[in-house]
């Protein structure tokens, strides 16, 4: 009945159900990247085992973590127990059972998709946030906008590379293109900035979040179905392990 939801290469993140001390001396919960290796005949599945630093992490038997699904269909969620470590076809990966029932989860805008995509960029004065919200957008042109270069995106928000640096809380203008529907779309979207810094040993290059702002359903679900697209292509290709 899973197979219904998820598929064999989809991706996965793990968190921790018990608080940890992180590297940076905080107490919080530790998350995982992995993906599905396979779905077994009872409904257990196996996960390819998670790295860090190029090393295997043993997570512990019997460990129960929350786990978030990035499938072809959507986003989905449950409890799982981890109940035995094994090496299939030089693969390592953890088996697990579900100690809940799997649901749909809602807030698939926050998935990251790691990608490479040139962006235009412009400061918003209060007039042009005023007139973006009242649905009154214009084409900025290229020449007022700067460039920069989208590493990942989802349907909350993006990270992005610029020569500029971006007071956090101010509002720019992002104007790049997806391959939505085989369709190449534009967009134009409004978006705040929560973080924005020099890149070490790269002078002159910045690292720069953002949480789109005052963005309808339709634009966000765009977004969302690129990512899912691009990712269902990815495991198609073989890049997806």
């Amino acid at each position: 009945m899973i197979e219904k939801f998820i598929s064999s290469g989809d991706k996965l993140e793990l968190k921790s159900t018990v608080r940890v001390i992180l590297p940076d001396g905080t107490e919080g919960v530790k998350t995982y990247k992995s993906s599905v290796n396979n779905i077994l005949d009872d409904g257990r599945l196996e996960f390819v085992m998670p790295m860090e630093q190029t090393k295997l992490v043993l997570l512990p038997i019997d460990g129960e973590y929350d786990v978030c699904f990035f499938s072809h269909s959507g986003v989905y969620r449950a409890d799982v127990r981890i109940i035995e470590r094994r090496k299939v076809d030089g693969i390592y990966v953890f088996v697990v059972e579900l100690i809940s029932n799997l649901h749909r989860y809602q807030r698939r805008e926050y998935y990251r998709f790691n990608c490479v995509i040139d962006m235009a960029i412009k400061e918003m004065t209060r007039q042009e946030i005023d007139a973006y919200i009242q649905g009154m957008v214009y084409l900025v042109p290229d020449r007022e906008m700067i460039r920069g270069v989208i590493v990942d995106i989802s349907g909350g928000g993006a990270r992005f590379v610029s020569r500029q640096k971006f007071y956090e809380d101010s509002y720019i203008l992002m104007k790049f293109k997806l391959n939505v529907m085989e369709r190449d779309r534009l967009f134009l979207l409004a978006a705040k900035v929560i973080y924005s810094n020099e890149i070490e040993n790269r002078e002159n290059e910045y690292e720069n979040r953002v949480k789109f702002e005052f963005i309808d359903t339709t634009t966000r679900e765009e977004i969302i179905k690129y990512i899912f697209d691009e990712e269902r292509k990815n495991r198609k290709n073989g890049k997806g392990r």
